[in-house]
């Protein structure tokens, strides 16, 4: 076998193994984690008024916590299910969409255009405190915490309000 085509496998066998390492990472979005494995971290963030935040003051309540930031496309979709689902859910459950690295400006215009500002808590995180604690590596990132405050479910990649629904009901 001469050198050349000997090279030309090797790259071929690289490639493939590339191409099916990413398509099966797509397959594996949703992290289910059993209550003993993970507490949801105790960070303190900021409201859209400046106010300090501390996540733990939503313990005692389902809460669904979304990052998100306005460079993901999925946020269109995203933001208006999560008030939606607020909405649907009313007093049981607690949306929290946390924005990442962005300005208040930045944040708010897209939360405005959305319809969401009033209807779900919007929280922002200069930072990157949140997405870094939880592992964060894609966007967006859900994470379905129960009222003692330890993560169900961690989904990373899109969700539709089906989802939502299905996965706030397990943690009710």
């Amino acid at each position: 076998m001469s050198g050349k085509i000997f090279w030309f496998i090797i790259a071929v066998v690289i490639a493939a193994g590339a191409v099916y390492y990413i398509l099966s990472w797509r397959d594996v979005v949703e992290v289910p984690i059993s209550p003993e494995d993970k507490r949801m971290p105790e960070l303190i963030l900021s409201d859209y008024t400046g106010k300090a935040v501390n996540l733990s003051e939503f313990r005692g309540k389902p809460r669904v916590i979304n990052v998100w930031a306005s460079w993901s496309p999925y946020y269109k979709k995203e933001l208006p299910d999560l008030a939606a689902l607020q909405q649907e859910f009313g007093g049981k459950i607690t949306v929290i969409a946390v924005d990442r690295r962005e300005t208040l400006e930045i944040a708010k215009k897209y939360s405005d255009e959305y319809g969401v500002t009033s209807k779900i808590v919007l929280l922002l995180d200069p930072d990157d405190t949140l997405y870094q604690a939880i592992n964060g590596f894609s966007m967006p990132e859900t994470l379905f915490v129960d009222r003692e405050g330890f993560i169900r479910y961690h989904k990373r990649d899109m969700m539709g309000l089906e989802e939502m629904r299905r996965r706030v009901q397990e943690i009710l």
